[in-house]
């Protein structure tokens, strides 16, 4: 916006369709003080504009008179101080905001139709904010309104004794008026935002104040009323009083103090949902909301196999769960749980049921468990979605992904997409208050292959570090597929909560009759090696 370009109309703004927020300059430019929209001179064609007489150097102000603002609660004595009269521009009534320089000269004018059009005349940048000419430039507190006639409320309510001032813009330009006076504000022990109380209003109130110094800006809300002289006009003024004293110390959000976490931090600790298997159970203490489960194997090794016994295990423990499987369809995955809960392999060809076993599957999984149909869709907006409608509309805490490298595969970087999503979820299961479990395709170790029993390491786990950065636990599982009797390996790579899980490892064996895993002992060294667990004799090696 040009230093010499001076607000001469207003119009309808083209893009948010304001009927007349759109402020048009005497250069020609325009900008809308509703949507923020600027437009360029030359795009403006032949517009017809109101005038304000001007000079280059001086501006002919339009003559007011002082007088009480009746309907508003504003006496002619407040009005006297900040110099806001009553007067006539273009055979309209207005009311004038008189904008001053530091010596007290009039430098722009803000005019106020009685439609609540407003524009400005003058150099309203030398003037910096409303009343600001009429307060020395230090104290112990200032208080900025979002408008002239709330800054005339506050003023008038403290006897027109303390320093008030006003942004000239609104909501809108708030931030950019207060930076370009923010070395006088620095003046000040304590900086009060006493802004409208709606959405526009809070939020600019937040934007201003962390322009401040730390420690500097306050934010004041008028009970029950939306401004100050809302609050005047309804008798209440003491609530505006009680708003500048009572303003809350201005924090970025996120930041808390001791005081807000004391009762929270020394709440009794509560072990979580307990696991299948007592031995992980007893080194993580359970399972808990918020966090992240990475489960990492090489192909075929039966990682999709631990995910459903881990999810019938705690719709048994009657929570509600959440299954995407993106590699085969919910059929099949409803066919291998429900087979689980019955005690046989139905997914096996000339496995069948009878009427009343069908009848207890439906009877004990109905409303406890949904899955996803993903149809192709394998973008992961579309999977968070789905996700957040399983968790805020079904009510499911437990959510399992298989898997997580499918989703990443599809984006122009795997990498990348990988630590976009894994910080993304992070952030999505603390707000959602939901358990993320998810499985993770390996990388290629060296030496011995993940299929034949090689160990797994946090390292291996696809794309960056990501998934090791926000996981909250890392398990691996490993197995010989070549072996059709070797137990299956659960490893604790990661245990962010005490550490005391992370190196532990136990035995899982698949029962072929049943489809069920359970908890076993791993075989010692020897028995790897071939060597029987006999009792030695004399000479015997």
């Amino acid at each position: 916006m040009s230093d010499d370009s001076t607000a001469v109309g207003k119009e309808p703004c083209p893009k948010c369709d304001s009927r007349d927020n759109l402020a048009r300059y005497s250069d020609g430019h325009g900008y809308c003080f509703g949507c923020g929209f600027y437009q360029h001179a030359d795009q403006a064609g032949d517009r017809p504009v109101e005038t304000a007489t001007r000079s280059r150097n001086k501006i002919e102000l339009v003559p007011g008179e002082v007088r009480a603002l009746s309907k508003r609660g504003i006496t002619e004595e407040t009005c006297q101080k900040f110099r806001y009269t009553i007067g006539t521009f273009n055979d309209k009534p207005v009311q004038i905001a008189n904008y001053c320089d530091n010596e007290g000269n009039t430098v722009a004018q803000k005019l106020r139709f009685a439609n609540k059009d407003f524009l400005f005349q003058g150099e309203p940048k030398t003037a910096g904010l409303y009343g600001q000419w009429l307060w020395r430039d230090s104290g112990k507190m200032v208080v900025i309104t979002e408008g002239e006639i709330d800054a005339l409320s506050v003023s008038q309510l403290q006897q027109n004794k303390w320093p008030v001032v006003s942004v000239p813009n609104g909501a809108q330009g708030a931030a950019k008026s207060v930076a370009k006076s923010i070395e006088w504000l620095e003046k000040f022990d304590k900086v009060v935002f006493l802004f409208d109380d709606d959405e526009p209003g809070r939020e600019a109130a937040k934007a201003c104040a962390a322009l401040l110094t730390p420690g500097r800006a306050f934010i004041g809300r008028i009970n029950g009323h939306k401004d100050a002289n809302a609050a005047l006009q309804a008798g209440d003024g003491p609530k505006v009083i009680d708003a500048i004293w009572g303003a809350k110390a201005f924090r970025p959000d996120g930041v808390v103090m001791i005081e807000e976490l004391f009762d929270k931090a020394f709440e009794p600790v509560i072990v979580g949902i307990p696991w299948p298997w007592k031995i992980l159970n007893e080194k993580t203490y359970g399972i808990r909301r918020k966090e992240l489960y990475a489960f990492g194997a090489g192909v075929g090794i039966g990682k999709s196999d631990v995910f459903k016994e881990i999810a019938l295990w705690l719709i048994g423990q009657g929570e509600m769960v959440g299954y995407i499987a993106l590699e085969e369809p919910p059929g099949h995955s409803l066919k291998v749980i429900a087979g689980k809960f019955l005690g046989r392999r139905l997914h096996l060809p000339g496995a069948c049921t009878t009427p009343e076993e069908e009848a207890r599957v439906k009877a004990e999984l109905s409303g406890k468990i949904a899955f996803f149909d993903h149809f192709g869709a394998m973008d992961y907006e579309t999977i968070k979605e789905r996700m957040r409608y399983m968790v805020v509309s079904l009510g499911c805490k437990h959510i399992f992904l298989d898997h997580l490298t499918a989703l990443a595969a599809v984006m122009d970087d795997e990498r990348r997409g990988i630590d976009k999503m894994m910080a993304d979820l992070s952030a999505f299961t603390q707000q959602q208050d939901f358990t993320l479990y998810f499985v993770s395709h390996l990388a290629t170790p060296e030496g011995k292959p993940h299929e034949e029993g090689g160990r797994v390491m946090e390292k291996h786990f696809r794309g960056s570090r990501a998934i090791a950065q926000w996981s909250h636990y890392m398990f691996g599982i490993e197995r010989n597929k070549q072996d059709a009797e070797s137990p299956t390996t659960f490893r604790v790579l990661k245990d962010r909560y005490t550490g005391d899980a992370a190196g532990l490892t136990f035995g899982l064996r698949y029962n072929r009759d049943t489809g069920r895993m359970y908890e076993c002992e791993l075989p010692s060294d020897a028995e790897k090696l071939g060597f029987k667990n006999e009792t030695k004799t004399d000479g015997e090696f």
